[in-house]
């Protein structure tokens, strides 16, 4: 008779991944339900529908919303790209007039 043998590589990712949703899962529904008017002020007055469509992204994105809850974070970070530099730049740059 065969022995069942150990998962392979594809298992052992699966088996992961079906760890991280889990997780993710136990994460998102407390912060869906009272947590994300902490994280955003514009959450607070958010609807059921609008709670229902962050679901799937906190499952997936719970790590980093994590450490934001956590750290008592309340406003979304300030996107910094090159574009907003060079906009910075510009604005600081220019000549007030006389």
């Amino acid at each position: 008779m065969n022995q069942p043998s150990a998962p392979g590589p594809a298992g052992i990712m699966l088996s992961l991944l079906g760890l991280y949703l889990a997780v993710g899962v136990a994460f998102a529904i407390p912060l869906v339900l009272a947590g994300a008017k902490r994280i955003d002020p514009h959450a607070a007055h958010g609807s059921w529908g609008f709670r229902l469509l962050i679901l799937p992204g906190t499952m997936a994105l719970w790590p980093l919303l994590l450490w934001r809850w956590a750290k008592g974070t309340t406003t979304p970070p300030e996107e910094t790209n090159a574009h907003r530099k060079l906009a910075r730049t510009a604005a600081n740059s220019r000549p007030t007039p006389p």
